[in-house]
């Protein structure tokens, strides 16, 4: 199938669903002195609740992304959506974004006009890149697999054929964070052909860190992860457990009330960002509810969970990885990795220690993590051809 022009419209009768919902929330209590300790706390969800109901404006919202090129293509038998952003400059280098959960691909609506535009804002036009952001299947407006294997290896290919036999790119750059950073590599390992290089802002949790092994040769930032990643796992963790084993009973209460739905997405955007308990400080109700949207007009929040589970139980092994690599590291992301351990594992050409920030950085901190990408790029562009 050829590639399509795509426009989001989501049905008026799906808004006067969600409208009636809103209206007949059925609240639990909370403990006594209790604020987000055991959870989402009542009197912040609730007063969000209140605005998604009485004034956030979905049309409003819903024009803005669709200001963005998205257009969708049938990639093995999958339809994928994806914003294709062309760049302006002499000489743009393509680049794919990959998101991650839970978020969508409205994680780099900030970033992407500085990217194909830096000369509007004070760049260089040769730094321009041409942006492609993907909805990775299962999430947002892409299909939603029902098959087994849908894992961050299987995508990592779709954007591959995505990317070369769709888009006609013989060579491109790629980043990611959280499932994106997984699929990034994944491109690199199984791809490094195509790729000019990749920038992460993280690695992923280092399980062979965590997992019990007799190792006596690990540095002090390699222990003193275990350690940190450890405690944060049993504290912050059961999300995680719960989606890579029993997605499928989560999906019936998440799928089917738009406070559970909110409930369980704003705690990790509270959790994982630097905003220092205060949501308002990284990311505006507006930002935060178009996002919650994306999932509840797509009805995605299950099959996007269901990815969890897939990594969980059917990803390859993935070896050292050649490509030039770029990493930002986000002082209040979840897990900071060693360094160590990245340069044994990856070709660490870059690494950056961002002065604030945290897990969604291409929306906390759009400006910081554009420069880091442009300036790790620059150096690679003339590899751009092979």
């Amino acid at each position: 199938m050829a590639i399509e022009r795509f426009h989001i419209q989501v049905a008026e009768e799906a808004l006067n669903d969600l409208r009636e919902r809103l209206d007949h929330i059925r609240w639990p209590d909370q403990m006594a002195g209790s604020s987000w300790e055991q959870g989402t706390e009542l009197g912040y969800l609730q007063s969000l609740v209140a605005y998604w109901r009485d004034r956030f404006d979905w049309r409003t919202q819903e024009t803005e992304l669709n200001r963005s090129a998205q257009f969708s293509a049938e990639v093995d038998g999958l339809n994928i959506h994806f914003v294709h952003q062309r760049g302006v400059g002499p000489n743009p280098l393509p680049i794919i974004l990959t998101h991650g959960w839970p978020d969508s691909f409205t994680r780099y609506q900030k970033i992407i006009p500085l990217l194909t535009d830096p000369g509007r804002f004070g760049g260089d036009p040769t730094d321009s890149f041409d942006v492609i952001v993907p909805s990775i299947p299962g999430f947002g407006f892409s299909s939603r697999p029902i098959l087994r294997g849908s894992n961050s290896f299987h995508v990592a290919e779709l954007w591959a054929k995505l990317m070369t036999k769709e888009l006609g790119y013989p060579r491109f750059a790629a980043a990611g964070g959280d499932i994106g950073s997984g699929v990034t590599r994944y491109l690199a390992a199984t791809h490094p052909e195509l790729l000019v290089g990749i920038h992460l802002t993280d690695i992923g949790i280092l399980r062979d860190l965590i997992a019990p092994s007799g190792r006596t040769d690990l540095s002090e930032g390699e222990l003193r992860y275990r350690s940190v990643a450890t405690e944060w796992i049993a504290r912050e963790g059961a999300y995680m457990s719960l989606q890579s084993t029993k997605p499928q009973t989560l999906a019936y209460g998440l799928s089917d009330s738009p406070a559970g739905l909110a409930g369980w997405i704003v705690e990790k955007f509270r959790a994982w960002s630097d905003c220092g308990g205060d949501l308002g400080r990284s990311f505006t109700e507006d930002e935060l509810l178009t996002n919650i949207m994306i999932y509840w007009v797509t009805g995605t929040i299950g099959s996007s969970m269901r990815m969890y589970y897939e990594n969980s139980n059917a990803l390859p092994p993935i070896g050292r990885i050649e490509v030039p690599t770029g990493i930002a590291v986000f002082p209040a992301d979840i897990l900071l990795p060693p360094q160590e351990w990245a340069e044994r594992r990856l070709q660490i050409a870059r690494w950056t220690s961002m002065p604030r920030g945290g897990h969604f950085a291409a929306m906390e901190e759009p400006e910081l993590l554009a420069d880091d990408i442009r300036s790790f790029f620059r150096p690679l562009r003339n590899k751009e051809i092979a």
